[in-house]
């Protein structure tokens, strides 16, 4: 099983869940410096997806690929065209752009190319399944975790918008399992957490994991498209607003997809906060 983006949030534990499920591993980096973070029982490869022809030794011999698209658009076509003279399976990550609830229904790029990447994989005759998670709960940690060890306060916009995160540890036992077992071929999963959370409440309950009480400010929209210049994409940053705006007064999406494939209950936000605690806590490289 070859899995990209294999150091980033979701591909690195889906690196572990398939060692664990007793499963060849073999990962693609951008960096060759990347093997070091990784288990040594993985094969390692150094490619880069705007660069197709670099993924050919990695795809030599695979059965199947969790891909994970971290790149521009232009070369969706050709990376797709190569997977497909390669491996049998593959296991896209995308977003839940189909899902008819406001959240997910604004102007977003993001969008556009996984709906892109989607119509590519489907006209190969590749073997496909499709993973749409929601909102991460690692989100969280960009978002707030800087103002929260700064002090008591986060300020943030739509504190009122809600959504129901998941647990970066259930998407990628989703993606291991759907990889490396029979009868998934064709399907296409939205993954939630298990219940509807306001942002000002989701800020609350990782307050309640680090046993201090974390007041929620509201910032004005204007507010945070100033504060986000320089730091996020401005399309990024519209889509979000737009996202939040929507969401108000919406209770959020909820799916049993992790219930379903994996048998046992999502993690709810207040497990992840739990389970993440010093994340907020300590001061981390670049923070």
């Amino acid at each position: 099983m070859l899995v990209t983006g294999a150091t980033g949030r979701v591909g690195r534990v889906v690196v572990d869940q398939l060692l664990d499920a007793g499963v060849p591993v073999r990962a693609l980096t951008r960096r060759s410096e990347a093997a070091a973070t990784l288990p040594a029982k993985v094969e390692v490869f150094t490619g880069d997806l705007t660069v197709p022809e670099s993924l050919d030794p990695a795809l030599h011999g695979a059965g199947a690929v969790f891909l994970v698209w971290t790149a521009p658009p232009q070369t969706a076509a050709a990376v797709v065209e190569r997977l497909a003279a390669h491996v049998r399976r593959v296991v896209f990550l995308s977003s839940p752009h189909q899902t008819p609830h406001p959240f997910f229904q604004q102007p977003n790029p993001m969008a556009v190319l996984h709906a892109d990447i989607e119509r590519l994989i489907a006209t190969t005759g590749l073997e496909s399944t499709i993973i749409r998670p929601g909102m991460l709960a690692s989100n969280s940690l960009a978002w707030w975790a800087s103002a929260i060890r700064a002090g008591d306060v986060v300020r943030w916009p739509y504190g009122a918008a809600e959504s129901a995160p998941v647990d970066d540890r259930d998407v990628a036992a989703v993606a291991a399992r759907t990889l490396h077992q029979d009868g998934y071929v064709g399907g296409d999963y939205v993954l939630t957490g298990p219940e509807s959370l306001t942002q000002a409440a989701q800020v609350g309950v990782i307050g309640d994991a680090l046993g201090r009480r974390i007041t929620f400010e509201e910032m004005t929209p204007d507010e945070f498209q100033s504060l986000s210049e320089g730091t996020a994409p401005s399309s990024v940053v519209d889509m979000l607003l737009a996202a939040w705006s929507a969401a108000v007064g919406q209770p959020a999406y909820i799916t049993t997809a992790v219930a379903d494939i994996l048998g046992t209950a999502p993690r709810t936000l207040r497990q992840w906060a739990a389970d993440h605690a010093t994340t907020f806590t300590e001061r981390s490289e670049g923070s």
